[in-house]
């Protein structure tokens, strides 16, 4: 045994496990559970050309040596980025913790009332510091939520007959480089057209739906927005405002201005600048617009018992969920920054946020002060944090950079000069003595920072916040760190048991994956410092990039999309970008088969595509003669077909390259949705099968941790042919000779959770990788044959075999009046978190065990859905008092006085011997989904002020 194999210790079962689940399955080796799982004609033959694997040892040597060329040099560039400082208790107790970084997106509310709360107080804190009524779980990053903001606005126009046609966008000049980027992607295919100028010459005329500003202006500036806003309003044009988290502090928020849409970065609040990401991007509005509101909502509500629970609150009416019609196709969050963001400002409290602020605002009235001596002046009449000076930018930059200090040059006679809560009196001095020599006057200390104010009266914050009590009560490390695992307790996670979501492959995350997102040389990089100060990140994202080129067997990779579905995004508008290139103006029809994820028609829809759907055969493969007849009937205007392999039903369908030639036979291009790579990795690939393109997702088949809901990373391979649209970004240039216009904020999105994927891949090696893929193929047929003489399995193979996960029919319990979502509930009480709940067929459990799992956590899986159905069969559709209706059984339950149900309390609450050893207690009874959107409250609010 080799024990420092990686692969060891990823992969769950041991050799001597394989000849009894070779036997269970019915097989004789891995070769030919294979053979009988993935087709023969699109099977690799030769292994993945990778680098040999290096073990954890060598790997965390070699991530050290290659962080050290990184330069961590003093950060005042600013832009939407900057350093902060993380409290040692919440990297700690949060960033560092399994419990917090392995869970799961919280659909099943009971299991997850911890990271619930602990959004919420994210949530209190967005909507208090903008003024506005309702804010999100947190979006991907400020550009992106920009671009939201903007087709939230547009979505919104139609309600008023007036603006039903108009299709302008006011953009400030103010607003920050990257986020233009994103907007004039996010515009042209949903026919936005973008209108960049001067608010204070804008003539608010009847040609515009919508106007975005910036707060305070990309270079520091701040404008008191107030009479735009309402000449807005008299011209019934609705106003979104970009604005920094921290100056809110202190400025008058957006929302007391008459503000439609408040959205930003909450990176400042404690979260490491990570070469760009991930932050946890906010989003707030008028409670008017939930229902066109992208991404997810925490709220309260009630269960069974009528006590205080949380929730997902409308979470059927995701975006996604709309389909063709969404005006998003955000699936996901920033779930795990966001948590830290929200205890940041519960550990500070409104006084230290005020103190951090007064201190941020003080250094840069100090700094502007004492250049201004210099005779180097500062031009914004008004700021927070950042001062916009004159002087010969080439020699200041010259001296700055021998000086390891880096700030931002507009122009050849501007620098812009950003401070942070980490500026101290000595980083003051050093930027003073640089300009000395630049002007070359003699320098001189300061020694106290500035009591002055360089915000305008009508512009000071006068309105309280964060006054509920939570946010006054942990101020004590000793307090928060009780806090954070009281929340960490409430909340099933990795580190507790598998987490068998179909379609979401919810494997190991490895500690010596994890650990370098913790290194100073990784995550303190501003993601627009000069590429020569990036040599480790450029060394590293250089070579993911390229392992993921051998994986799918493609040409080229951009990172920099941050979540799957802006991948999907991404992968359509680089096809988009391939036919106009051509003169194909014309190719705007996208076939999706009718089993795809809601992502899928979303993705399209946004990227301006019109969307025909394809039948789905009984035995859940795509229809192909129906895909033949619409390809053909479209194929003048035939832009993509949208793909999911294996099969969102767990099948690998032997139709794929009949299916793929169809397209191209049509003049379209294939997308690949990856989101069951973990069954191709080594095995097959998207280049093999036909594809053009695919993406990927990273916090899936390569090991990110899906962090309660988020971070995701979502690049795209894609071959020769659409490598020139790869997209770039406007300060730091990435992607193709005909890059489209930016995707994501950041030039390589998430970079510093890349790291992680880096990781696995390179400890992992070709030979690993594939193993990997055999085991989780392996271990869902194992789980398959164990299940099916208990539950149907919708959907298999030609030969019988499942892919990486399978689909148990739960539909025909009805008639034991138990439904799929009471054997999700019933599951907690043994210790598990449900399967995928009625995707992609309603009534049904998807099933993903990943190959990270042994045998013996298999078993106990099959073991407590066995039990189950036997406590279906002794169910009867009167019978609304079983042990699966009230299920899941709580502690408070369980020793409860009086006790009502037909059933002992040892077969509710310890039905298998082994649930004693390591009991699992949901904090509340079945949430009440009904009343929570009845009474929709997203904040720290007592429940009892909205009753």
């Amino acid at each position: 045994m080799k024990t420092d194999a990686f692969a060891l210790r990823h992969i769950g079962p041991r050799e001597n496990d394989l000849e009894q689940m070779f036997k269970t399955i019915g097989v004789e080796s891995f070769d030919q559970l294979i053979y009988e799982t993935v087709p023969d004609n699109i099977r690799l033959k030769k292994d993945l050309d990778l680098d040999a694997p290096m073990t954890e040892y060598e790997y965390l040597t070699h991530i050290q040596e290659l962080g050290n060329k990184n330069k961590v040099f003093k950060s005042y560039i600013g832009l939407g980025y900057h350093p902060a400082i993380v409290p040692a208790v919440i990297q700690r107790n949060i960033f560092e913790n399994p419990g917090w970084y392995t869970a799961y997106t919280p659909y099943q509310a009971e299991i997850a009332q911890g990271r619930l709360e602990a959004i919420l107080n994210y949530q209190t804190t967005v909507i208090e510091l903008s003024g506005m009524e309702i804010a999100n779980a947190s979006l991907l990053d400020e550009g992106t939520a920009a671009a939201e903001a903007m087709a939230l606005l547009f979505d919104v126009r139609t309600r008023d007959q007036k603006k039903n046609n108009v299709n302008k966008f006011f953009v400030s000049e103010e607003i920050l480089p990257q986020t233009l980027s994103v907007l004039q992607t996010r515009s042209t295919p949903i026919g936005v057209e973008l209108v960049v100028g001067n608010h204070e010459s804008f003539d608010f005329s009847a040609d515009f739906f919508g106007a975005i500003l910036q707060y305070p202006g990309k270079y520091g500036q701040v404008h008191d927005y107030a009479g735009f806003i309402a000449k807005a309003k008299a011209a019934e044009i609705k106003v979104a405002v970009a604005a920094d988290i921290l100056s809110l502090v202190k400025l008058t928020p957006p929302g007391e201005m008459g503000a439609d849409v408040v959205v930003g970065t909450s990176q400042r609040f404690g979260i490491p600048m990570g070469y760009g990401g991930p932050h946890a991007a906010f989003f707030a509005t008028k409670e008017e617009y939930k229902r066109s509101m992208p991404g997810r909502i925490i709220g309260v509500t009630i269960d069974t018992n009528g006590n205080r629970a949380l929730r997902m609150a409308l979470q059927t009416r995701e975006q996604h969920i709309k389909r063709e019609k969404a005006t998003s196709n955000i699936c996901t969050a920033q779930v795990l920054l966001a948590v830290m963001a929200g205890m940041y400002a519960v550990y500070h409290g409104p006084k230290g946020l005020k103190y951090i602020a007064n201190k941020v605002h003080a250094s840069a009235v100090t700094l502007a002060d004492a250049l201004n001596k210099l005779g180097v002046y500062n031009v914004n009449t008004a700021f927070f944090d950042t001062i916009s000076v004159k002087a010969y930018a080439a020699n200041v930059k010259n001296i700055a950079e021998k000086n390891g200090v880096n700030f931002f040059y507009p122009d050849a006679e501007t620098i812009s000069i950003s401070l942070n809560e980490t500026t101290s009196l000595t980083d003051l001095n050093q930027i003073i003595a640089i300009f000395a020599e630049a002007t070359g006057k003699e320098s001189f200390q300061v020694t106290e920072l500035s009591s002055t104010n360089n915000i305008p009266t009508s512009l000071e914050r006068t309105s309280s916040f964060l006054t509920h009590e939570v946010f006054n009560n942990h101020h004590s490390e000793s307090q928060l760190m009780r806090y954070i695992k009281k929340l960490e307790r409430k909340d099933l996670s990795l580190n507790h048991s598998m987490i068998s979501l179909g379609s979401c492959t919810m494997k190991l995350n490895a500690a010596a994956e994890m650990l370098p997102l913790s290194m100073a040389n990784w995550n303190s990089i501003h993601p627009f410092a000069p590429i020569d100060q990036a040599e480790g990140y450029q060394i590293m994202l250089k070579k993911l990039e390229h392992q993921l080129n051998v994986v799918t067997g493609f040409a080229g990779t951009t990172l920099q999309p941050n979540s799957g579905a802006q991948g999907e995004y991404a992968g359509l508008m680089a096809i988009r970008a391939y036919h106009l290139s051509r003169g194909d103006n014309h190719r705007n029809v996208c076939l999706i088969p009718a089993s795809a994820h809601g992502t899928n028609p979303a993705s399209a829809a946004m990227a301006g595509m019109e969307i025909i759907v394809t039948k789905t055969m009984e035995n859940g493969n795509i229809d192909v003669e129906d895909l033949r007849a619409k390809a053909i009937e479209h194929s003048a205007n035939l832009s993509a077909l949208m793909v999911t392999y294996p099969s969102t039903h767990g099948v690998f369908e032997s139709a794929i390259c009949e299916i793929t030639q169809i397209i191209h036979d049509n003049g379209g291009l294939v997308y690949m949705d990856g989101a069951n790579m973990n069954a191709q990795v080594g095995l097959t690939n998207p280049a093999t099968i036909g594809a053009d393109v695919c993406h990927l997702n990273l916090h899936k088949t390569f090991a990110i941790p899906h962090g309660g809901g988020g971070p995701g990373v979502g690049p795209i391979c894609v071959n020769e042919k659409l490598v020139p649209f790869l997209p770039t970004n406007p300060i730091i240039p990435t992607g193709g000779e005909q890059a489209i216009t930016a995707i994501s904020a950041a030039p390589y999105g998430s970079a510093l959770v890349c790291l992680i994927s880096y990781g696995y891949i390179t400890m992992l090696g070709a030979e690993g990788l594939k193993s990997a893929t055999q085991h989780a193929i392996l271990n869902a047929n194992y789980m398959k044959v164990r299940l099916e003489e208990h539950y149907p399995i919708l959907y298999s193979g030609e030969m019988g075999r499942a892919a990486h996960e399978m689909i148990l029919d739960c539909r025909a319990f009805e008639d034991n009046g138990i439904k799929v979502t009471d054997i999700a509930k019933r599951l907690m009480d043994y210790g598990f978190h449900a399967p995928t709940v009625s995707f992609p067929v309603a009534g049904t459990l998807m099933i993903e065990p990943t190959e990270s799992e042994d045998l013996a956590e298999l078993d106990r899986f099959c073991d407590a859905m066995i039990a189950i159905r036997k406590e279906i069969a002794e169910s009867t559709k009167d019978d609304v008092n079983n042990i699966l209706k009230n299920a899941p059984h709580t502690l408070a339950m369980i020793t409860a006085d009086e006790w009502v149900y037909p059933y002992s309390r040892e077969k509710a609450a310890f039905a298998l011997d082994y649930i004693a050893e390591n009991k699992f207690w949901p904090t509340v009874r079945r949430v009440d989904e009904a009343y929570g959107d009845r009474n929709l409250v997203c904040s720290c609010a007592p429940i009892e002020a909205y009753m």
